[in-house]
């Protein structure tokens, strides 16, 4: 059972059947899913939320697919963590972080991928695909395999290597394309036309981009049913950052908390930033960027939700930042030795962001802010691995031990004086 009736267009509202299209045939609009609220109302309470179980499925209602259909490898319902020493090093008082490094296939994308599976099987398609800068492939690869399907995922050829191990443990068919994301794509919307796989971010991207939503739910849920004043999360595509903000809208449409008035703000990477880019200049229309930069995850130069994100941020009374590759590695190692948690480059994005927003007091040290975490950091090693402290190395024997200890301490001494 399902409360969404109808894909709507975002540009015409053109009203479509639940059907595997993703584009408007009159304007060629996205469209996006569209649910009976009032039916969500009456079957839904925080209480038979807070009974249900303990992934991104307590929300049954509130997604676009039957749940007989669904692959459920543990998705969701991760921490919400109270930042306090990363709070005070940066300059906030009430910092949370919502840590998605710790989903099934270490990022947000088995939200998307939970619910766009369980679409495909619903709508009986022999294999699952995607074009991928890493993340999505290794939770489509994951997915398909405890599925039992075919999956056949693209990557562009410059990736990680713990993104692409990640997704050849699978055993899918892995494609690596020459070329950038945006390459990926564009050869993958070619073969979704003649082949019946569900490329889970084309042909029933309507679907997939609402897993996101999830991370708006449990925000509002883990806060005690309520929205914070300030959300930071990172930018590739747009979608991430917009339907957390519809998550906690439609909290609101179906009674489980007060109309929210967070301010919603974006992260990118300097060297990929035409969401960013265009807000600095005032402006929807945005630029497509080649991509150059570590944050390869984010590495998106033509973004399909740019327009809608930049929306976004004025509706919201929001922002974007951008940071360089230096500052992302800066924004990872701060996280990690304040907070505990070892996040992939896109986490150091929100972090850098985050940090700059708060120097230059767009977001105020009383405002409780929370900051999304979307990937683990073992996916990205290279970014960081020549950028962390060397280990001491010893013999067996505490005299060496407290000597090589002694020369560190000293050396770091020095290079502090």
């Amino acid at each position: 059972m399902t409360f969404a009736y109808a894909l709507r267009c975002r540009e015409c509202g053109r009203e479509y059947p639940l059907d595997p299209i993703f584009s408007c045939e009159f304007c060629f609009g996205p469209l996006e899913v569209a649910y009976n609220y009032d039916g969500i109302r009456e079957a839904t309470t925080r209480d038979s939320i807070e009974r249900g179980p303990t992934t991104l499925w307590r929300y049954e209602n509130l997604l676009p697919c039957d749940s007989k259909y669904k692959v459920d490898l543990g998705t969701g319902y991760t921490p919400l963590l109270k930042a306090e020493r990363l709070g005070k090093a940066i300059g906030l008082d009430n910092l949370w972080i919502k840590n998605d490094t710790v989903n099934p296939t270490w990022s947000f994308k088995d939200r998307v991928v939970s619910v766009a599976i369980a679409k495909a099987r619903e709508y009986r398609f022999e294999a699952m695909a995607c074009a991928s800068t890493g993340n999505l492939a290794n939770s489509v690869a994951a997915h398909a395999a405890s599925a039992g399907m075919d999956c056949f995922v693209f990557i562009p050829d410059d990736l990680e290597r713990g993104k692409v191990v990640g997704s050849a443990i699978y055993d899918p068919t892995l494609v690596m394309v020459r070329g950038s994301y945006d390459d990926v794509n564009r050869l993958c919307t070619e073969l979704s036309m003649a082949r019946p796989w569900a490329f889970v971010n084309i042909n029933v991207r309507p679907y997939y981009s609402e897993g996101s939503r999830t991370l708006g739910f449990e925000i509002a849920e883990q806060l005690g049913w309520r929205a914070p004043d300030h959300i930071v999360a990172p930018m590739a595509s747009g979608s991430m950052y917009t339907k957390i903000w519809k998550g906690l809208q439609e909290f609101h449409k179906v009674g489980l908390i007060d109309t929210p008035h967070t301010r919603m703000s974006g992260a990118q990477a300097e060297g990929c930033s035409p969401i960013t880019t265009a807000y600095n200049k005032n402006t929807f229309n945005f630029v497509p960027q080649k991509p150059n930069t570590i944050a390869r995850s984010l590495a998106i130069g033509n973004p399909a939700d740019g327009y809608y994100a930049l929306k976004q941020m004025e509706e919201t009374g929001g922002g974007a930042e951008m940071v360089t590759d230096d500052e992302v590695v800066a924004g990872i190692k701060l996280l990690a030795e304040t907070e505990g948690i070892f996040a992939e480059t896109a986490g150091g994005v929100t972090i850098g962001c985050l940090k700059k927003m708060v120097a230059s007091g767009f977001i105020r040290r009383d405002e409780e802010t929370v900051a999304v975490i979307s990937g683990g950091g073992l996916k990205t090693i290279e970014a960081v691995q020549d950028k962390v402290t060397e280990p001491l190395r010893v013999t067996a024997n505490a005299d060496a031990f407290d000597q090589a200890l002694l020369e560190r301490q000293g050396a770091l001494a020095g290079a502090r004086s």
